[in-house]
């Protein structure tokens, strides 16, 4: 699960990490009490979970009451979906850092990774010259220890008051870290000031989906989706997907997913919504169609091969969803594996005719979808 970046920095301060001061505010009646605690210069960032913030103009800075007030309408009323702005006091930067620490998931060790020259043009930075990128593998079960560190900043080329400075960030980083369960965590810029003092600009925090249930101060939200069906999909754990197409996906598994998706693109189809059909879900095709019918299409598709996940009992769900929910647009089907005789059987005895080629299926739900049959 992904945090905002005002959820990161609250994580960030509870490890002992600075943050400049911020203000987190919902809409402009909130605005003119945070100027008065940030005080000007100050800096306003939309809290969207994307990033290229900057480049996107989601970020601007503010030298008078005036010019908060208009660049804070600019960014509520963006296309952006903009429903919360973070109000900081701006810092006085001598120089930007790049400091973060992910899963190497070859290795299943922890990644620490550094750069002496943070900021946005990080990713170019790490294509064009990625000698500049520091990395420290770190055993999970052994814990970071002070040689990581002394490796991290020795290979970035930092020394002195500053070295130490970074050092105490990255000791920190790693204590958010491991305590909340993260995929990454990341400072991008971390702030050098012009005292020598070490503050973290900007942050991203991914907390393992499979650990949510022990990280209860950062609950799913609407704010986390881009629309009500995602959220409401979310909240039931089921995984949700929504295109610009007009193919509805009903698939099991990540894998045969990925595949599906390639398979529409190379037949010149776009899929329009993709809900997951398997695993835990695939008894719950009635609520599954329900969802994927909340977004528009013109033909589902139904691609499966179960295993443990049984086709019939896939097959029976799909005719139940079908009674249930009466889609208008067509179906085709591939539902394979356990049982699969029977799934057939009960597809063509609701009308249905079982494919079991999965390219023809996506042939055919590309060729309705382009009014081709």
């Amino acid at each position: 699960m992904k945090l905002f970046e005002y959820q990161a920095k609250e994580a960030f301060r509870q490890k002992g990490l600075p943050t400049p001061e911020g203000v987190l505010i919902h809409g402009m009646g909130e605005l003119d009490d945070a100027l008065a605690r940030t005080g000007f210069p100050c800096v306003l960032k939309a809290q969207v979970l994307r990033g290229g913030r900057g480049k996107a103009g989601l970020i601007k800075v503010a030298r008078d009451a005036a010019s908060a007030r208009s660049a804070a309408a600019g960014l509520f009323a963006s296309e952006h979906q903009v429903r919360m702005l973070l109000v900081e006091e701006a810092v006085d930067i001598a120089r930007e850092i790049y400091l973060s620490i992910t899963v190497d998931p070859v290795s299943s060790r922890a990644l620490l990774i550094g750069c002496a020259e943070g900021g946005v043009e990080i990713e170019t930075l790490a294509a064009t010259a990625p000698e500049k990128i520091v990395t420290v593998p770190v055993d999970i079960a052994e814990g970071l220890g002070a040689y990581h560190v002394n490796n991290l900043i020795y290979g970035m080329g930092l020394s002195g008051e500053t070295g130490k400075a970074v050092a105490a960030i990255a000791r920190g980083l790693y204590r958010v870290f491991r305590d909340f369960d993260a995929q990454l965590a990341e400072i991008n810029p971390l702030f050098i000031t012009g005292e020598g003092k070490a503050v973290a600009g900007d942050g991203k925090l991914i907390i393992d989906d499979n650990s949510v249930w022990r990280q209860p101060g950062y609950p799913l939200t609407r704010s986390h989706f881009d629309s009500d069906v995602e959220f409401e999909a979310a909240q039931e754990g089921i995984p949700y997907l929504r295109f610009d197409g007009d193919i509805a996906l009903m698939c099991a598994g990540a894998g045969l997913t990925t595949t599906v998706f390639d398979l529409i693109n190379d037949a010149g189809g776009r899929p329009a919504t993709y809900v997951e059909f398997g695993g835990a879900n695939y008894t719950r095709a009635v609520r599954t169609m329900e969802l994927c019918l909340k977004t528009p299409s013109r033909v589902i598709l139904v691609v499966t091969f179960g295993t443990i996940a049984r086709a019939d009992v896939m097959a029976q769900g799909l005719v139940e969803a079908i009674r249930a929910h009466q889609p208008p647009q067509p179906i085709v089907t591939c539902i394979r594996g356990t049982n699969e005789e029977e799934a057939f059987r009960i597809l063509r005895e609701a009308g249905l005719e079982p494919l079991t080629d999965t390219e023809e299926a996506v042939r055919r739900a590309v060729d309705i979808a382009a009014g081709r049959q």
